[in-house]
């Protein structure tokens, strides 16, 4: 069933991508880094190849302005023990591994149509949906996505970063063995704007190795960046390396938690009233570290019911590039 659905959707998509590449234009195409609601979009500008000072650091587009607080990757602060439902005490992320002989090497090059930009919309005029979810510092709510996922044979897209694929080798395994692609989402989840383009080069690579490691596939060409912060400087540096940068056309917010006065209902809300043809939702499978809540995990049955319901076909993000 999923893989008729796939087929389908690919099919579609490769026309959509063609009327990209030939310069055609795109129905209802989203104008450039207004996407995340709740999120500033300051303009981008270039950085060398050194880390600029402070005062003259090119601003980025997608952090968060003063007085807003962008989601920290699965939670919104960087203490790593969820306190529902915790697995058992993590090793340490360690040194980024060598892939074994065995694994799939990573592909090279990417096309023209995709450089220079962070897909925040997937360019189509059909009412497809993709659905994402980021993994970092908890993994509390990846067994229950994926037990939905399958109940409702629904495809999904994760972005894991490599200390969350050294930490959770095995959660990465059971996301790549359920069929969903596991794209990389940076190394240590640094903001790529306050790195040098070497650092960038070495973060991606970390990453890389340790997610292919774990899933015995490869993360390349789906990136995202940490929290959402890039300069079009980061998105070349990025495209040179291989990687298509995928943002999203609405953050569900459950990262919040009820702490932040979200509920599964706001999040089910939130996620089916913005949807739109080429949909991209983020969502995260970490559990909120003060009040230990899970809300995208909760929320997503009804998430996929109601976008189905409302004529969206789910989709998985790895059909972009065929």
């Amino acid at each position: 069933m999923r893989a008729a659905r796939r087929v389908l959707a690919g099919l579609a998509l490769i026309a959509s991508l063609a009327m990209v590449s030939c310069g055609a234009p795109e129905p209802g195409a989203p104008g450039p880094s207004t996407s995340d609601a709740g999120t500033s979009e300051p303009g981008t500008s270039e950085r060398g190849a050194t880390t600029a000072p402070a005062s003259t650091r090119p601003p980025a587009t997608g952090a968060p302005s003063a007085g807003q607080t962008e989601p920290p990757l699965a939670e919104p602060s960087p203490t790593p023990a969820p306190r529902a439902t915790p697995s058992p005490p993590p090793p340490s992320p360690g040194i980024p591994p060598t892939p074994p002989p065995g694994a799939q090497q990573p592909p090279t090059g990417l096309p023209a149509a995709w450089r220079g930009i962070d897909l925040e919309r997937i360019p189509t005029d059909r009412r497809i949906a993709a659905l994402t979810f980021d993994g970092g510092s908890s993994d509390a709510g990846v067994a229950a996505v994926l037990a939905t996922l399958d109940r409702f044979d629904a495809p999904a897209t994760f972005f894991v970063t490599g200390a969350f694929a050294r930490t959770y080798p095995a959660q990465v395994r059971a996301i790549a063995a359920a069929g969903h692609p596991v794209g990389n989402h940076s190394d240590r989840h640094l903001a790529f704007p306050d790195l040098t383009d070497e650092s960038i080069r070495a973060d991606l690579a970390a990453a890389e190795a340790s997610i292919t490691t774990a899933s015995g596939l490869p993360a390349m060409p789906l990136f995202r960046f940490p929290f959402g912060a890039r300069t079009d400087h980061d998105i070349r540096i990025v495209n040179d390396a291989g990687y298509l940068p995928i943002r999203w056309s609405v953050d569900s917010l459950g990262w919040q938690g009820t702490s932040g006065g979200l509920s599964a209902d706001a999040v089910v809300d939130r996620v089916v009233r913005t949807a739109v043809p080429g949909h991209i939702v983020l969502m995260h499978v970490g559990a909120n570290p003060d009040d230990g809540t899970t809300l995208d995990a909760d929320a997503l049955p009804r998430i996929i019911e109601q976008l189905r319901d409302a004529g969206y076909a789910l989709v998985d993000l790895d059909e972009l590039l065929g």
